[in-house]
């Protein structure tokens, strides 16, 4: 399995706090089945992450999951806040990019989803970009459902954090997407070793078992999709969205 959206570089964001901790933490995603990690720390104004940093922060921790025979690999990216955007330039966004071949993980800014966030799927995919959005469990209200169907008629998709479709109060609200075909991916989300949601995706998946229609797709879910997101390919769901 592949995570797309896990905070593990240690000390750059509110993510992992030392070496130990990113260590503690893809242990316990390859105890899951998780095979590749997607690195995607805080890409908003909170946050002092230096972009041109990144890769030799990835680099060093992958330098030690081999020393310490973790069988994780971690790749770039960054989780990108739709109020930065218009700050980042093309090099910017590609090296922020999951795996670094186009898709960016896109945060909707707080409150109900909006234009303005169709609008950003649209400049982003005239720019050579596609997009993966992210916490659709911080927007659940009644037009929700139509508006991530015009983010897909627009090119996006939709990540789902697997905590949320395993337990919690979200967790009916995204079931109920899950049912209309609008989560695409899983990924943790995953902070820390310390507490908060753990760096495991199979608990989200189970849920997703639950639905019908997806029952058939979730290898398609866990593994097809992320592997041809990092590769920059355009993966199609092999389920529509209602």
């Amino acid at each position: 399995m592949i995570d797309l959206h896990c905070h593990i570089l240690p000390g750059i964001d509110d993510g992992s706090l030392d070496l130990t901790d990113s260590l503690a933490m893809a242990r316990v995603a390859a105890g899951d089945g998780i095979e590749v990690i997607s690195a995607t720390p805080h890409i908003r104004h909170d946050h002092d992450v230096r972009i041109p940093e990144l890769p030799d922060r990835v680099e060093e921790l992958n330098a030690e999951l081999r020393r310490y025979d973790v069988p994780v690999e971690v790749v770039t990216g960054g989780e990108v806040a739709e109020t930065v955007l218009d700050g980042l330039d093309e090099e910017e966004l590609r090296a922020v990019s999951l795996g670094g071949r186009g898709w960016i993980l896109l945060e909707p800014r707080p409150g109900p989803l909006s234009d303005s966030l169709i609008e950003a799927v649209g400049r982003l995919r005239d720019a050579g970009f596609r997009v993966l959005i992210a916490h659709p469990e911080r927007h659940l209200s009644a037009d929700l459902p139509e508006r991530i169907v015009g983010l897909i008629e627009a090119g996006a998709l939709v990540q789902g954090t697997a905590a949320f479709l395993a337990g919690g109060p979200a967790r009916e609200g995204m079931l109920a997407l899950a049912r209309r075909g609008l989560i695409h991916v899983l990924s943790s989300d995953a902070h820390s070793s310390h507490g908060g949601r753990p760096l495991r995706i199979s608990p989200g998946l189970a849920a997703l078992e639950e639905v019908e229609s997806l029952r058939p797709h979730i290898d398609w879910i866990a593994t097809e999709a992320p592997f041809a997101i990092l590769r920059g390919d355009h993966p199609e769901p092999p389920y529509p969205a209602a």
